[in-house]
């Protein structure tokens, strides 16, 4: 400590003593003396607050009212994922626009779709990069609309249970890489990735989950003309349109936390997967299969479902602009006529939570 206190001064002192202020130029020694003091203290703890001990990190439970005596999982299992409580707004009060008023879009570019009782709604990845959470009604269902950027999850549900109307936000956690949500009733935590609570008054109740599908921009407009749009008039100021993980989906590439089951080399870890799941059956579609096989009919649950390959839709995790990524595809999944309930996630996060997987080849 006393150390790092006298490194820490002294680098005030030659920093203080050159350029800048008025004073001389440091000499080429100090130069290399400065930038080699820097460069300990970078490898220090961190002191805190003041210069008294170095102060360990707050509780993952500080700040909350959550009940923690009742959880499904070890509390060690989360993790920070920068952003606190919030600190990744969810929308409360989603404003919308018609088909004829977006001029932020491009044709490519992936929106969450979402229809229920005739009412067709568009949910712009290129927003909820920024914000994973959209708490709305859609016709007359009340909703929370979800992407992890992390996983690339996006995840529809219907925020009743057990007759109370739940809101959601962002709880600044992380499991398995996953974004962790929490409601504002009770303040319980729940895991996207399946939609059930883990931690808190609502442990062990599970979301259900909404049948919505990742669709280029282009074709939504034209299968909902009268479709309503998300705007980008959140309340927050964020920069719509660009890219915050430039170059994350890469298909061999890590997640940037640790996972369970990171060693399950069946796929690359972020190899684009269909995942459907039904009762404890689960299977995965990896696009590479569906992207050659054009058409596949899956059993899962006892029942018989066909899963289809589209092609034109932009990755939003891929260049600086979401608009500019790669075509990586979409798929959809039907029984008869009917969209069913699925997910596009990286196969890291499925050998995460859903280890026993049947993958479809």
């Amino acid at each position: 400590m006393l150390r790092l206190i006298a490194a820490a001064a002294l680098v005030l002192l030659v920093a203080g003593c050159g350029g800048g202020g008025g004073g001389e130029e440091l000499s080429e020694a100090e130069r290399g003396r400065l930038d080699r003091l820097e460069e300990e203290l970078s490898t220090l703890p961190d002191l805190g607050p003041g210069l008294g001990e170095a102060a360990p990190p707050p509780a993952i439970t500080a700040g909350w009212r959550t009940d923690f005596a009742r959880r499904a999982v070890p509390l060690s299992e989360f993790e920070r994922g920068g952003p606190g409580k919030d600190g990744i707004p969810a929308i409360d009060r989603p404003k919308f626009v018609s088909i004829d008023d977006v001029d932020f879009l491009e044709p490519r570019e992936p929106v969450i779709e979402l229809v229920s009782n005739g009412d067709a709604r568009a949910y712009p990845i290129q927003i909820l990069v920024w914000h994973e959470i959209v708490n709305d009604s859609v016709g007359g269902i009340p909703v929370a609309v979800t992407f992890c950027p992390l996983c690339n999850t996006a995840i529809a549900f219907d925020r009743r249970v057990d007759g109370r109307t739940l809101d959601f936000g962002t709880t600044g956690n992380l499991r398995g890489s996953d974004l962790v949500m929490y409601d504002r009733q009770t303040e319980s935590w729940w895991q996207q990735f399946g939609g059930r609570a883990l931690v808190g008054e609502l442990t062990g109740e599970k979301l259900e989950q909404i049948p919505a599908r990742v669709v280029a921009w282009r074709e939504f407009a034209q299968t909902h003309p009268r479709g309503k749009v998300l705007s980008r008039d959140t309340g927050h100021s964020r920069r719509y349109g660009e890219n915050p993980y430039s170059g994350y989906d890469d298909v061999d590439s890590p997640p940037f936390f640790p996972t369970t089951n990171a060693d399950d080399k069946r796929l690359p870890p972020k190899e684009r997967v269909v995942f459907i799941e039904r009762g404890a059956d689960a299977v995965a579609v990896p696009f590479s299969t569906l992207q050659r096989r054009k058409r596949i009919r899956v059993e899962v649950g006892g029942r018989s479902l066909v899963v289809r390959w589209r092609t034109g839709v932009a990755s939003s995790l891929d260049a600086g602009n979401v608009a500019d990524g790669r075509d990586v595809g979409a798929a959809e999944v039907r029984e008869g006529e009917r969209l069913v309930a699925f997910d596009e996630p990286f196969w890291f996060a499925v050998a995460a939570f859903r280890p026993n997987v049947r993958i479809v080849r």
